[in-house]
């Protein structure tokens, strides 16, 4: 207990530290939403990664899927590195750097207002964000309340109430900053915890050969694996189609989230992308891969403490019951794992919440005149209330709030992804296409919620984003377009002429 409690202790410690040390560059709306926009590679790489994967993937997700598809769950965190990250980045991260700082473009839903020359626009991406955003933030919690409860024995309502008020004080002091410095440490922790976590319970299972062997042993479930003999060790698992829908969701679904995208706004410069892409895939590949890795193992722990009294897995409870054998350093270990999940996650959430909701809602809509000090405390604010509001639905989370937690992925990569991407490369993207995708994005993922016309929460969304990259090129053929001029000077940001050294290109070759 003693070595649990120092190692909170400094971790919660350092937290707070760098939030003072951070101060310093939140004194006005750009340095405390983006930092200044000078942000290196390392920190926007960790902020990138710790923002993606939080206790929700650790606990929740690869528990889950690790159960239902076995060690082919590992897929998922593949996929997660290699289209979540590495192709984000590349895809994504150069453009959408030039474009934002061209058009002075703080977040997404300003981005969709700026560059489609549409107030209306902007509003309305503005409230979806909130919508989908700040009920997400309840769930950041969910893989807490057991294993603190494991190690601790601490009620789940004071590890909320506390992680939500150290997270509010580093962020209200440091801004963005703040969080890219706390996502940076906090990432580091992840990486090694990871790691030792894994070997930790291998090695309790006689090491990666014999417990895979184990897993190919189980008794095929027809219900589950249709007779197939060691599907859970298999390399595609027993439901390829739906674990394919998992990694879309999961992978190409950062491409439109707003609180990932926006860590390409804050990178100090162009350069700097190049490396952020290595580093960031990397730490995708430690960080997702061992965690549905580890998860792949779950049904080696089969045991009555998984279950609900009616017979039905929990399985929140699979890779916390995983751990409970773990030495007293190792748990240790994993609470400050988990933590540092969860509160990387929270701090992007609310700061990308409360953002959004003054500079795209509040700001120029209902107070035409906001000077900047007052915008700095209205984002202060906005951080209490939305961390406030997240508290109460964790602690007391009504039905619809749950189901929405699980679509809004879904709905914000459905509406979002295909506008922002075609609107970073192609000039004829109009507005009616853009209105067109955050319909289609939103409506196929509520709709669905309430009539279950597609059986998985999780394929709903993965055919709401494909939906939407079909729609807005679709109606941007057959709608009216932007002005010719308006468009060519927000692209003209792309024309910037590169010099190069004549070691980078071919020598003429010389006339006979």
């Amino acid at each position: 207990m003693i070595i649990k409690l120092f190692l909170l202790i400094l971790f919660f410690g350092s937290m707070i530290a760098v939030g003072w040390h951070s101060r310093r560059h939140a004194t006005n709306v750009n340095g405390f939403v983006l930092g200044g926009r000078s942000v290196g590679p390392w920190l926007t790489a960790f902020a990138y990664g710790t923002s993606y994967f939080s206790a929700v993937v650790f606990v929740g997700y690869a528990g889950q899927f690790g159960w239902k598809y076995g060690l082919a769950s590992t897929w998922i965190g593949i996929g997660n590195a290699v289209i979540g990250s590495l192709l984000a980045w590349v895809v994504l991260g150069r453009r959408t750097r030039v474009m934002t700082k061209h058009l002075s473009a703080a977040t997404m839903p300003d981005f969709f207002g700026k560059r489609f020359n549409s107030k209306n626009l902007k509003i309305t991406a503005s409230i979806i964000v909130f919508v989908f955003l700040v009920p997400y933030t309840a769930s950041i919690y969910n893989g807490l309340s057991r294993l603190f409860g494991l190690a601790f024995d601490i009620p789940y309502t004071y590890c909320v109430i506390g992680m939500a008020i150290l997270t509010g004080i580093y962020v209200i002091m440091g801004g963005y900053m703040a969080t890219a410095i706390n996502d940076f440490i906090q990432g580091i922790i992840m990486l090694f915890g990871i790691c030792a976590v894994i070997l930790a319970v291998l090695n309790g299972q006689g090491g990666f050969i014999e417990a895979v062997q184990k897993l190919a042993e189980i008794p095929s479930d027809v219900a589950v694996t249709q007779g197939q003999p060691g599907a859970f060790a298999s390399f595609f698992g027993p439901d390829p189609l739906n674990l394919l829908g998992v990694v879309i969701l999961t992978s190409l679904g950062t491409w439109g989230l707003p609180q990932m995208v926006q860590k390409f706004y804050a990178i100090k410069s162009e350069k700097a992308i190049a490396t952020g892409t290595v580093i960031s895939t990397i730490f995708a590949i430690v960080v997702a891969g061992g965690s549905y890795l580890l998860g792949g193992f779950g049904r080696l722990f089969d045991n009555a403490a998984i279950y609900n009294a009616d017979g039905s897995i929990v399985y929140d409870s699979i890779i916390p019951f995983m751990l409970s054998t773990l030495p007293d350093i190792l748990m240790g270990i994993v609470i400050v794992l988990v933590l540092s999940a969860s509160m990387s996650t929270l701090s992007s959430l609310v700061l990308t919440s409360s953002s959004t909701f003054t500079l795209d809602f509040l700001k120029g809509n209902f107070v035409k005149d906001m000077k900047e000090s007052t915008q700095l405390f209205v984002l202060r604010v906005l951080i209490v209330v939305f961390i406030a509001i997240s508290v109460v639905l964790a602690l007391d989370p009504p039905t619809f709030i749950a189901q929405l937690m699980g679509i809004s992925w879904g709905a914000l990569a459905g509406a979002f992804l295909a506008p922002f991407l075609y609107g970073l490369y192609w000039k004829g993207v109009t507005k009616s296409a853009v209105w067109a995708s955050f319909i289609v994005g939103v409506g196929i993922t509520v709709t669905n919620m309430f009539f279950k016309y597609i059986a998985s929460p999780i394929n709903a969304g993965a055919i709401a984003m494909v939906a939407g990259l079909v729609v807005v090129p679709v109606v941007s053929l057959i709608t009216p377009k932007l002005k010719k001029e308006d468009v060519t000077e927000i692209f003209s940001c792309y024309d910037s002429e590169v010099e190069t050294t004549s070691r980078k290109v071919l020598p003429e070759e010389k006339e006979a």
